[in-house]
C-alpha cells in the first residue's frame, strides 16, 4: 500500500479581512508553524524555538527550507505528499519564506492537491471543511483558519500546533475517502450535497495541461493561472 503524507501551514500574520477580500491581497506572508502527518504514522512539526525550547516567532528561512527538503525526500521515496490547496498557497509561501522557490516548485509538481484537481475539473474551488463534512470525516477543526495567527500571537502555541496537525489528519482522511469512493462530495452553501467523479487522484504535473472546464455559467470565473502562475518563477 502506497504511503501518504499530508502537510499544512499556519500563517503568523494577524489581520481581519473585509467581507469578500482576497487573502492574497495581504501577501507576502510569514509562517507561524507547519506540520506533516503520515497516514498511520508520526506527526512532525516545524516552528522556531526560544532559548528555553518554547515555540516563538515565525519560521526562519532555514526551517522552511528544511521542511521543503523533507517533503521532497518523501516524494523521492515514493510517498504521496498531499495538501489541500497546497499548490496555490502552502508551497508558494513556504518557497517564499525559504527563499527557495525552485525547491518549492519541484515539490509542487509532484504534489497531490485534490482541491486543485477539483478546480481543474469544475472551474471553481471548494473548501476542505465542506468536503470533509459531506464525506463523513468526523475529526473537527479546533478553530477557524483566521483564528490561528491570533492564537499564536497570544501565546497559545500548543493549541495552534494541535490545530495544524488536525488539519493534516483531516486532509489525509478526505484523500482516503475520495480514493475509496472515486468521487469527491461537498456540502454546498445551500446546505445540499453535490458530487463530482474523481476516478484517480493525480499529481499536479499531470493536471497542468488538462482541458479547461466549461465556466460559461460563471460571471467571474477564476483563471487557472491564479493557482499556477508562481510555478513559472
Amino acid at each position: 500500500m502506497q504511503r501518504t503524507l499530508a502537510f499544512d501551514i499556519e500563517l503568523a500574520n494577524v489581520f481581519d479581512l473585509a467581507p469578500g477580500e482576497d487573502l492574497e491581497a495581504r501577501a507576502p506572508f510569514d509562517i507561524a508553524c507547519a506540520a506533516a502527518v503520515e497516514i498511520g504514522g508520526a506527526t512532525r512539526h516545524w516552528y522556531e524555538r526560544d532559548a528555553g525550547g518554547r515555540p516563538t516567532g515565525h519560521l526562519a528561512a532555514a526551517t522552511a527550507r528544511e521542511m521543503l527538503a523533507h517533503l521532497e525526500a518523501a516524494q523521492k521515496a515514493g510517498v504521496r505528499v498531499v495538501a489541500w490547496n497546497g499548490l496555490s498557497f502552502d508551497l508558494r509561501w513556504l518557497g517564499h519564506v525559504a527563499d527557495d522557490s525552485e525547491l518549492a516548485r519541484r515539490v509542487a509538481l509532484e504534489l497531490y492537491d485534490p482541491m486543485f484537481q477539483f478546480f481543474v475539473q469544475r472551474g471553481f474551488p471548494v473548501g476542505l471543511a465542506a468536503v470533509a463534512d459531506a464525506m463523513g470525516v468526523v475529526e473537527t477543526k479546533l478553530m477557524g483558519g483566521a483564528d490561528a495567527p491570533k492564537q499564536w500571537a497570544a501565546g497559545e502555541y500548543q493549541l495552534v500546533l494541535d490545530y495544524v496537525a488536525g488539519d493534516c489528519r483531516i486532509t489525509n482522511a478526505v484523500f482516503e475517502a475520495i480514493e475509496k469512493e472515486r468521487r469527491i462530495r461537498w456540502r454546498t452553501k445551500k446546505g445540499t450535497i453535490s458530487s463530482e467523479p474523481m476516478a484517480k487522484l493525480l499529481p499536479v504535473r499531470e493536471l497542468l495541461h488538462a482541458p479547461e472546464p466549461d465556466v460559461s455559467w460563471m460571471s467571474t470565473p477564476l483563471p487557472r493561472s491564479k493557482f499556477t502562475a508562481w510555478l513559472a518563477g
